[in-house]
């Protein structure tokens, strides 16, 4: 696959939002919903009036990824999801080697199902796996084992050629020993990407009432700071170097359509509660749709779409955002796309004294005309924005 230009393009991403799941998990702040019944027809219909909302608009621009992201993907139709990826090929150029991902859930995966999907045009899938053991699994409410998380692997890697799954680490009375025989067990079948995450504990969510119960206790600062470095050098021995904070890749498998978000690309977001990053006009646009499914589907069924008013990003903003997305990458950002997007030289976006004493502290680091956090720096990315941003 033809990586991404690291540079000054970083693409242009479809992302498509299918906000159902069979259960909502405790530590899940997402925008996902359980319902017992589902229009198809009907849902599918309302997906493909928002593309064309947003193609009408961006007609001129070049496709490199699309991704259906949730809640649960893998519930939609198969047929749903070849009618999104024709519509965008009927609508867009597309780029050689799209990429198009799809989430899944060991629970909702079947070998009939991959292959729909496969048919339909989706080339790399996203395990929600999040642990290899059954307690665990219990304890984050996930419907699968461990076997089953296993044999969902193994029928990814049978029907797709790029695939990767998450895991979640720093659960309660986890120990780095522990977390490390977990990560050896995931390499023996991890291929080419791994996204690892450290659990938080997210306002609104079951976690949030059980944890501030005093239910459970997550690891303290220092144990988990040392389940990140451990996971950081054992994947990196493993050929799987962190290239974001919480992703590891071999060199060639990242995820496109994330790097679009981090490198700060533009994107569409389709469906409940979407997102999106458009420019239109030279300016750079904030695209929301409204978070509740029936609403949603009321308005595109009213308007044509389910989206509030799209805003301008001021340039000020744009840098914050530039930074915040692309400070979590290996790579750094380029001081052209800071300059770029603040439409003023890239100093002037930082604080002086507040970068000198990060670039002291081993932080960050200015070379090579990009602005990049170290690890250090990147285990630490909320204290070190802090620093390089003005109050």
């Amino acid at each position: 696959m033809t990586p991404l230009d690291p540079g000054l393009d970083p693409g242009f991403g479809i992302y498509v939002h299918w906000p159902f799941c069979l259960a909502k998990c405790p530590y899940c702040d997402f925008n996902s919903h359980v319902r017992d019944s589902v229009d198809h027809d009907r849902w599918r219909e309302a997906l493909l009036r928002e593309l064309d909302h947003y193609a009408d608009v961006t007609a001129d621009r070049t496709v490199t990824s699309i991704f259906f992201g949730g809640g649960t993907p893998s519930l939609m139709n198969p047929a749903t999801v070849a009618a999104v990826i024709e519509r965008v090929a009927q609508r867009w150029k597309t780029a050689p080697g799209l990429e198009i991902t799809l989430e899944a859930n060991p629970t909702s995966v079947e070998a009939t199902r991959f292959q729909g999907f496969r048919a339909a045009g989706v080339n790399r899938v996203s395990l929600g796996i999040q642990a290899l053991d059954d307690q665990s699994l219990k304890f984050l409410g996930r419907a699968h084992s461990a076997s089953e998380a296993l044999g969902a692997i193994g029928l990814a890697a049978r029907q797709f050629d790029r695939f990767s799954f998450d895991l979640i680490y720093a659960r309660p009375n986890q120990s780095v020993a522990a977390w490390e025989a977990e990560l050896k067990r995931a390499l023996d079948h991890a291929v080419g990407h791994l996204s690892v995450y450290q659990l938080t504990i997210e306002e609104g969510t079951r976690f949030h009432t059980l944890h501030n119960r005093g239910d459970f206790v997550l690891p303290d600062d220092e144990l988990a700071g040392d389940l990140f470095e451990a996971t950081q050098a054992l994947l990196t021995g493993a050929g799987l170097p962190a290239y974001e904070i919480s992703n590891h890749a071999r060199p060639g498998e990242e995820s496109r359509h994330n790097l679009t978000y981090w490198r700060y690309g533009d994107y569409v977001g389709i469906g409940p509660g979407a997102h999106g990053r458009l420019t239109l006009d030279g300016a750079k646009h904030a695209t929301r749709a409204h978070r509740a499914p029936e609403i949603w589907l009321d308005r595109v069924d009213r308007h044509g779409h389910g989206g509030h008013a799209a805003e301008p990003v001021a340039p000020a903003e744009r840098a914050v955002e530039l930074l915040m997305m692309g400070l979590r990458l290996a790579e750094g950002v380029p001081l052209a796309r800071l300059e770029a997007e603040s439409g003023q030289p890239f100093a002037q976006s930082l604080d002086a004294a507040g970068l000198d004493r990060m670039i002291a502290g081993g932080f960050v680091e200015l070379a090579d005309d990009r602005l990049r956090a170290t690890a250090a720096g990147r285990q630490r990315l909320n204290a070190l924005l802090a620093q390089l941003l003005h109050a």
